[in-house]
């Protein structure tokens, strides 16, 4: 049954929409303790950091291990976000973006508030890239190239301008962020990272007419979703009430901004 395109895409489906609850929901709830409880939930979370390696390692040797190449990279993946969002890997400037006078001097405060972060998910591509270099099995890779180019589309196109940014889930130690984000119409690059997403889907999809395999269908689910994401920026639809159980009751009743998955 796991190897129907269709149940694939319902499990990639439903693991991301979980993955990115749960991280919300630990970090939401770290909010609302000490100052370390931050920390805490990064030194907890280590053990799917490390099943999510040693799982690319094993899995990079077995044609047939698709679905756990496709786990053992989000595990990689989700850790490093849920580092950034406790605040614990972001950048050498934790404040408010300074006065700036052109696009240029943005992105220089920009790349200082989240500089360790994406280093931190260069290294992870380029750690797989190498792990799984003429190996059996690539899907690993495959899967955080697709979640680390839609991350730095979506990233860019909030620095140049989209009109729906997120807000409502921001934890507490990223509170200065959206001084870094620009509210408002889209940009060149929006039309660009659809053509270039849209453009993916379909060759995963021909990957699928072509191969039959479940790991293409893998990654056509993830391109897709991502490629909801990017819209998501611009069609407003509620898409912040998939998260909400991820919310504490306390700040269920606020209101805020919409979410997209990580």
């Amino acid at each position: 049954m796991l190897d129907n395109p269709w149940i694939a895409a319902l499990v990639a489906l439903f693991v991301w929409w979980f993955s990115t609850g749960a991280i919300l929901w630990a970090v939401q709830r770290a909010d609302g303790k000490d100052a370390g409880a931050h920390g805490r939930v990064v030194l907890f979370g280590l053990p799917v950091l490390v099943a999510g390696v040693a799982g690319a390692i094993v899995t990079a040797g077995q044609a047939g291990a698709a679905y756990g190449a496709f786990f053992s990279a989000l595990a990689i993946w989700g850790w490093i976000e849920l580092a950034f969002l406790t605040g614990w890997i972001t950048g050498p400037h934790s404040v408010a973006m300074p006065f700036c006078v052109n696009d240029a001097q943005r992105f220089r405060a920009a790349w200082g508030a989240l500089m360790w972060h994406e280093l931190l998910l260069f290294a992870g591509l380029v750690g797989l890239f190498a792990l799984t270099w003429n190996a059996p099995n690539t899907l690993a890779f495959w899967t955080y190239a697709v979640l680390f180019a839609a991350r730095i589309s979506a990233k860019m196109n909030i620095f140049f301008g989209v009109p729906r940014i997120n807000v409502e889930f921001l934890p507490r130690p990223l509170q200065h962020l959206p001084s870094y984000f620009r509210q408002g119409p889209v940009s060149w690059l929006f039309p660009v990272s659809i053509l270039m997403l849209t453009a993916a889907v379909f060759c995963w999809i021909e990957r699928i007419w072509m191969t039959g395999e479940v790991g293409f269908a893998l990654l056509a689910a993830l391109t897709g979703l991502a490629l909801i994401e990017h819209w998501l920026m611009v069609v407003p639809l509620p898409d912040a009430k998939l998260w909400r159980w991820a919310m504490p009751a306390a700040r269920q009743g606020l209101e805020g901004g919409e979410t997209n998955g990580l």
